[in-house]
């Protein structure tokens, strides 16, 4: 299992979404290449608006020590897991319609 050391955030279109574990800020961006990834938030609404359109800019930062709290919190209450464990910072609607 690897330990990682740094919690960033995930901003779609400069909003933070969520928080997650990586070793470096080069891992952490690579995070917003990924197709499931977006594949994923594009089906996310939250306060009945999607997460992240089609044309979106996906970033990441390093956490605030809000997020870094927020994301502590649950990590320290989720089954231990080899998945990437993703913290949402936004209030996410019930499950697509579709």
């Amino acid at each position: 299992m690897t330990i990682y050391s740094r919690v960033f955030t995930l901003e779609v279109d400069g909003k933070a979404t969520l928080a997650f574990e990586a070793s470096s800020a080069r891992e952490a961006q690579g995070l917003c290449k990924e197709v499931w990834l977006r594949d994923d938030l594009d089906e996310l609404m939250s306060d009945g608006v999607q997460v992240c359109k089609p044309a979106a800019r996906l970033s990441t930062r390093p956490a605030n020590a809000e997020e870094t709290v927020v994301f502590t919190n649950i990590a320290g209450i989720a089954e231990p897991s080899d998945e990437l464990l993703m913290v949402y910072l936004i209030e996410l609607d019930g499950p697509p319609s579709h």
